[in-house]
């Protein structure tokens, strides 16, 4: 692996780092039997490329990765490269364990994916001369581009960052932990190694809550998992960030994104769950969510409802 300068994929890295809309994670759509329904994700994501989503990361975290079998991730990334049709990328999760995340990468090369997105392994809890390490060996088993994922058990020092950032084929950073001072010490540490561009993500839940305070460190660059069920009031918020318009950011902020993130909070893996309610509640049956994660409860659908229908009535508000 290059030790030197900062390497970049230039054709990935190009098309996200000044995005036209919001980053796209769609759900995974299931069908009564539980098995894939294919045609139906195709549609998901269809509509969210039309509806403005600069890139499609596929079978992510809202995408219940990790519930997959490998077989059917491939068919699910195959089915997002055919839906985007080259308008916007395709970025493909990977995880578990080394052996196992490198398959991910070349089955989703296989399906056509225009890069990756490297998820924390599998339960361990190591070290950093390991992690850095278990991130190479994916980065070297596939010509795609791999963006790290930073949360839970995969948390990196700013020298193992350099280091990552130093590795050919890895040309990002997607932080999904939230602490802002290493953040800063580590794109302070990132910028200072070698000249070069290298991406990083804001990967927190409901990320267009915290936005602004990642915009005052200078990354731009966000998840949106609310895009999912609402993108006209995800669209309204990229652009809002992009332009400073300071005014709808707080609209959106104090009368949907703060409550939607109040009511994510009440159950866990709403994340996933509570987004594919609202998929579905917007009219695409996409299906339940597979176990060990759990349906939302009753009241928490109904009071997604009537947040859903008051985020819409702030971008009328606008009009």
């Amino acid at each position: 692996m290059d030790q030197g300068e900062l390497v970049t994929s230039a054709p990935l890295a190009a098309r996200l780092e000044v995005p036209s809309g919001p980053l796209f994670f769609p759900v995974t759509a299931y069908g009564p039997d539980g098995a894939l329904d294919l045609d139906t994700y195709r549609l998901h994501v269809r509509r969210g490329v039309e509806a403005g989503a600069a890139a499609v990361f596929a079978c992510c975290g809202t995408g219940e990765f990790h519930a997959l079998t490998p077989e059917e991730f491939e068919n699910c990334v195959r089915a997002a490269v055919e839906a985007t049709e080259s308008r916007v990328p395709v970025i493909a999760g990977a995880g578990y364990g080394t052996a196992l995340a490198v398959r991910c990468a070349r089955l989703a090369e296989d399906a056509g994916a225009d890069g990756l997105l490297a998820m924390p392994p599998y339960l361990v809890r190591a070290g950093q001369e390991g992690m850095l390490r278990h991130y190479r060996e994916i980065a070297a088993a596939t010509p795609l581009p791999v963006i790290v994922y930073q949360r839970d058990n995969a948390l990196f020092t700013p020298e193992t960052v350099v280091g990552l950032a130093r590795t050919d084929g890895i040309i990002g950073l997607k932080d999904g932990h939230g602490d802002l001072d290493l953040m800063q010490r580590t794109v302070s540490a990132v910028r200072a190694a070698a000249p070069g561009d290298f991406l990083y993500f804001n990967g927190l839940p409901t990320a267009e809550l915290t936005q602004p305070a990642y915009r005052g460190l200078g990354i731009t660059l966000y998840s949106s998992a609310v895009f999912c069920f609402v993108p006209e009031i995800a669209l309204a918020c990229h652009t809002a960030f992009r332009t400073g318009d300071g005014a709808t950011v707080d609209r959106l902020t104090d009368g949907f994104y703060r409550p939607f993130a109040d009511l994510r909070a009440q159950g866990h893996g709403y994340a996933v769950s509570l987004v594919k309610a609202g998929v579905r509640m917007r009219g695409l049956e996409v299906g339940e969510v597979r176990p060990p994660l759990q349906e939302p409860a009753g009241d928490h659908v109904k009071q997604l409802a009537h947040l859903i229908e008051r985020g819409l009535a702030l971008l009328e508000e606008d009009m």
